[in-house]
């Protein structure tokens, strides 16, 4: 059996860290919204239970794939005696902010649990995913989401199907970096998801922000350089995760792609509609 799956980037409209434990783990609040662009992934089961990577993927070693974690996980975890060849179409840039990695892992998990009949229901796939990285229980998820903790606790967040300009400024933002600078802001008052969703995004922002424009001068040129395109958008120009991607939403897709033509060759990015739920997901 085979099966070709969608693993999509998302977004975090804004991310505020409100807190740190005593574990170390920062403590955020976050809205994440799934987008109509991504990797995919194409699964075909084995009969002899081998997990294999079929596809190149640069700089990353298959022990490390997080894709291939995802399938030996659920694998362990279910007891499957079937295994998988995995080859993934990259589009997702890699430490950018658009969670591809997680994404692809959570798609990984969704499409073996058809794949392999196994059955197991999706909050139980969260639970598992945790394990992964605190965004794969996102996309396993499925919704548009309300999140807190140190990303897991989510709640499903209805928004409305904007569109998005999303540029790739062509570096990658190790997040731990970002975490350990002893400039960022861990106290950002937390706010209510009732008031989030009345105030349109304009009270918010990023908190990892400063640090990673001051750090990585090709990110503070995308702000500037998409926020200068941005007078129709719905709250300017503004970066997603840890970075390095820079995005701006518009109600309306002419607005996005005026926007983006306007923008110089050397800001490279794409334009995407919201999703309303995961591919995978009923």
């Amino acid at each position: 059996m085979k099966l070709s799956a969608m693993a999509p980037a998302k977004l975090n409209l804004f991310l505020h860290i409100i807190g740190q434990r005593s574990d170390g783990y920062h403590l955020l609040q976050s809205a994440f919204a799934l987008l109509d662009f991504g990797d995919t992934l194409h699964l075909k089961a084995r009969a002899d239970a081998q997990i294999r990577r079929t596809s190149p993927l640069p700089g990353i070693a298959e022990e490390d794939d997080l894709i291939i974690r995802a399938a030996k996980l659920l694998q362990r975890e279910s007891g499957a005696r079937l295994g998988a060849d995995i080859a993934v179409e990259k589009r997702i840039p890699m430490g950018g902010g658009l969670g591809g990695g997680s994404s692809d892992a959570a798609s990984t998990l969704l499409a073996l649990n058809r794949l392999w009949a196994l059955n197991i229901p999706r909050a139980h796939l969260q639970k598992m995913a945790l394990s992964l990285g605190a965004d794969v229980p996102f996309f396993i998820f499925g919704r548009n989401a309300w999140a807190e903790g140190i990303g897991e606790s989510l709640q499903r967040l209805d928004l409305p199907a904007w569109w998005y300009v999303v540029l790739t400024p062509g570096v990658q933002v190790p997040t731990p970096f970002v975490f350990s600078q002893p400039e960022l802001t861990r106290n950002t008052n937390p706010i209510k998801i009732a008031d989030f969703s009345a105030s349109g995004l304009v009270d918010t922002h990023n908190d990892l922000q400063p640090i990673v424009m001051k750090a990585f001068p090709a990110v503070e040129s995308s702000v500037k350089a998409l926020g200068g395109v941005s007078q129709k958008s719905i709250f300017g120009a503004r970066m997603t995760g840890s970075g390095a991607c820079v995005f701006a939403a518009f109600e309306h897709e002419r607005d996005a792609r005026d926007a983006f033509q306007q923008l110089l060759p050397e800001h490279q990015g794409f334009v995407a509609q919201g999703l309303r739920k995961h591919p995978l997901c009923d």
